[in-house]
């Protein structure tokens, strides 16, 4: 601003104060950014607890009147919270963690969508009727369309995938994601993690996971563990199996002290009757773009009535010539996520409470798409669409 540009204010962090490790943090920050000219008005957001200031309770337009009565600066939080895209959806953890949404819908001024809401109007108002010209025209709203239902017909188990990954990594131990030797040394950093391990006796399994581990011998199913669940019993083998452990990395928490303890897939040693399993064959699932691009060369087989466990399943959705917004609402599937084109929308539960996911008409091509669910446990039916959200 001082340079003729629009920026009259920087927020510098987040909610630092919910961990406040590092008195210096801050100071440096703003110290830095003054040394390299940004000499706007330099504020941080925070609860009511971290920062000592006050706060006025009520709706909104009486919050933003009183405001501009007392000559308040403010923000609003959020105007728009849009999407968590991908596996960027975040984690909370007071006790226990628990992945966000996919959707950062956060009852905002503007839905995730973009639409105007009641209280974007109601903003609106107040501010026309303040101003001493008048306000510009509302911009047109991004057009939504109802597509025809998609029923997958071809699907890949987890298993039939394995060779279309990059090359798994051979350990003695277990390696978390992070510490992966893949991607330039960087590690893995979301998705899934896939362990394999020979197993010749049964017992008492005991693993250190984060978030949540789907255990297989061979491709059955035997189990659930979690960061809240270790332990689990094997049943006695008669000859030697592979034991798997899917883990899914379900959010990092990203705020608070805990932020320092988020490493994910097996975080430990894995044992049966407190003897240390060896031997271990890693994969690494982050499903980027260049992973479906690979699974195009796949044999896809035909979806049987009822598959159970881990599975892609390939369907097209048909656009027409003018692809437009939509939201994808996967009916009777469990948990998993959508990728339309390779793009991942993010993650469906059946336990809610979101039942739709937000599907961009820039990522779609005119005509037909691809559409790929992966699918941790059974298979579902169709994949419908709406001309609106249903969170």
């Amino acid at each position: 601003y001082h340079q003729g540009g629009p920026i009259i204010a920087v927020q510098v962090e987040n909610e630092y104060g919910s961990f406040n490790k590092d008195k210096d943090y801050m100071p440096y920050l703003q110290k830095a950014l003054l040394k390299r000219g940004i000499v706007e008005l330099l504020l941080t957001s925070d609860s009511a607890k971290e920062v000592l200031r006050g706060s006025i309770k009520g709706d909104v337009v009486k919050t933003v009147s009183k405001f501009i009565k007392f000559e308040i600066s403010f923000n609003v939080y959020m105007f728009h919270g849009g999407t968590n895209f991908g596996f960027m959806n975040g984690a909370i953890n007071f006790g226990k963690h628990r992945g966000v949404v996919t959707s950062y819908d956060y009852d905002a001024v503007l839905t995730e969508a973009g639409d105007y809401t009641n209280k974007y109007f109601k903003l609106r108002k107040l501010f026309g009727s303040i101003l001493a010209f008048p306000l510009p025209p509302l911009p047109e709203l991004t057009p939504k369309a109802v597509y025809p239902s998609v029923r997958p017909s071809l699907y890949l188990p987890l298993w039939d995938v394995l060779k279309y990954l990059n090359e798994p990594v051979i350990s003695n131990k277990p390696v978390n994601m992070e510490n992966l030797p893949i991607n330039d040394g960087n590690g893995q950093s979301y998705g899934f993690i896939l362990y394999e391990t020979p197993i010749c006796s049964g017992g008492e399994l005991h693993a250190d996971v984060q978030d949540t581990a789907q255990v297989f011998l061979n491709e059955t199913s035997i189990g659930i563990l979690s960061d809240s669940n270790q332990n689990l019993d094997i049943p006695e083998v008669r000859e030697c199996q592979l034991l798997r452990i899917l883990v899914e990395n379900q959010g990092r928490v990203n705020f608070s002290w805990k932020i320092q303890g988020q490493q994910k897939g097996l975080t430990g040693s894995v044992t049966i009757n407190n003897i240390p399993l060896e031997r271990y064959t890693i994969y690494s699932l982050e499903m980027k773009m260049n992973f479906f691009e690979r699974l195009r060369s796949a044999t896809w087989r035909p979806v049987p009535n009822n598959f159970l466990g881990p599975a892609f399943y390939l369907g097209t959705l048909k656009v027409g010539s003018s692809p437009k917004d939509t939201f994808l609402r996967p009916l009777n599937w469990n948990y998993g996520f959508v990728f339309i084109n390779g793009h991942n929308l993010g993650r469906y539960w059946y336990i809610g409470p979101q039942e739709t996911l937000y599907l961009p008409g820039a990522w779609l091509h005119p005509e037909d798409n691809e559409i790929i669910l992966f699918e941790k446990s059974k298979s579902g039916s169709y994949i419908q669409t709406t001309d609106g959200p249903m969170l």
